[in-house]
């Protein structure tokens, strides 16, 4: 099986596994209990922790362990605006986020916050013209995130901080679950205020992932009870699954540097060979993430390449996983104005370091076979 859908999830490391059983069989104990058994198992958490806060650059208590993108997006969205709600009660969300904080927005504006998206160029990137009249004084809160998981656009962040910053006092969350370990993310690379990450997408395990906050930023609780993560997320803490998301946090850091380049190559391979195709439109920008293609084939529903591919042994998406079984249209396609006869046969590969250039040349073979006898069978 050639697998292209690491966008979706990642498959787990064997060192993840291995240090997911380890703890669980060593450091049991509540991290909350006074005995030394407890105080062992959280000196382990606070380990893990303080691993993230070095590679992320900030303080190890501005970490928060979750259940995953979903929960940290959400999180960030309720805990950032209402904290600081003093400051005003607009908020800008992009018209290309995940269902995670748009969702989480549309909640926030009928309990009275005045939600506004920040509609994107036909290239799905956020302009600074955009930012610049849409932001107020009053704007409180402003979410965008740093690399689209459909289409791979890379958001530029720093140069949209700066309007942000200029013209308001607002915080600026990114959802960084697409770009991990892909690009350098960081509070002094990025100029950001939350930053929220997944583990299973770098090939830890699902069910947990973080939010981090910059230094000094504070964040209203979502969750109530036993006040565990520093009475921000109640409940006890998952140490296991929290020293996994440190090592695959680890492992995907290291990684950058070394396989970044090579993940590129891949991709721009299968680009310059779809672009061979006059009735193919590349839905990805040109500025986008090493690991992500995206792409239509005129006329021709996703679904029907998707089956054809899987019967090769080739797994692919449409656009995001995290709705493609709903009839609807995409939001990111529909915000980037994708014409009619391509936004239904959008279909989007996504690489991890393990995949290879064998298998990039295996995919070509299968999908130029398989093209010609979907197109052949449509007669178009």
């Amino acid at each position: 099986m050639i697998y292209f859908d690491n966008s979706s999830t990642t498959k787990a490391h064997k060192e993840i596994l291995d240090t997911f059983m380890a703890v669980n069989e060593k450091f049991w104990a509540n991290p909350a209990s006074i005995h030394e058994f407890g105080h062992q198992t959280n000196e382990l958490l606070q380990s893990a922790r303080s691993q993230i806060a070095e590679i992320l650059k900030t303080s190890s208590k501005k970490i928060y362990f979750t259940s995953g993108g979903t929960e940290s997006n959400n999180l960030a969205i309720f805990g950032l605006a209402n904290q600081y709600k003093h400051r005003g009660n607009h908020i800008l969300v992009s018209a290309i986020e995940h269902p995670s904080v748009i969702e989480a927005a549309k909640k926030l504006q009928s309990q009275g916050f005045d939600v506004e998206y920040i509609p994107v160029e036909k290239n799905g990137i956020v302009s600074s013209e955009e930012i610049e009249k849409l932001i107020r004084p009053t704007t409180v809160l402003v979410s965008i995130m740093h690399v689209n998981n459909e289409t791979g656009a890379i958001q530029p962040i720093n140069e949209l901080a700066t309007i942000i910053k200029k013209r308001s006092r607002a915080l600026i969350h990114m959802d960084a679950v697409q770009s991990f370990g892909k690009i350098k993310v960081n509070f002094e690379e990025l100029h950001v205020d939350a930053i929220t990450i997944s583990s299973h997408k770098i090939h830890g395990l699902k069910g947990s992932g973080l939010l981090a906050l910059k230094e000094f930023i504070d964040v209203d609780p979502i969750l109530f009870g036993g006040g565990q993560e520093d009475g921000v997320r109640s409940g006890t803490t998952a140490v296991p699954l929290a020293v996994c998301t440190a090592k695959a946090i680890r492992l995907a850091n290291d990684q950058l540097a070394t396989h970044s380049e090579r993940l590129l190559n891949m991709t721009d391979d299968i680009l310059t060979f779809l672009k061979s195709y006059s009735y193919i439109k590349i839905i990805s920008p040109a500025i986008k993430a090493p690991h992500i293609v995206s792409f239509s084939v005129k006329g021709v529903k996703g679904e029907v390449f998707i089956n054809a591919l899987q019967k090769e042994g080739i797994i692919v998406s449409t656009s995001s996983a995290c709705s493609s079984k709903q009839t609807k249209t995409s939001h990111v396609l529909t915000a980037m104005n994708i014409e009619d006869d391509y936004i239904k046969g959008v279909l989007r590969l996504s690489l991890s370091y393990s995949n290879t250039e064998e298998e990039v040349k295996q995919f070509k073979k299968v999908f130029m076979n398989v093209l010609h006898i979907i197109k052949g069978d449509l007669n178009v």
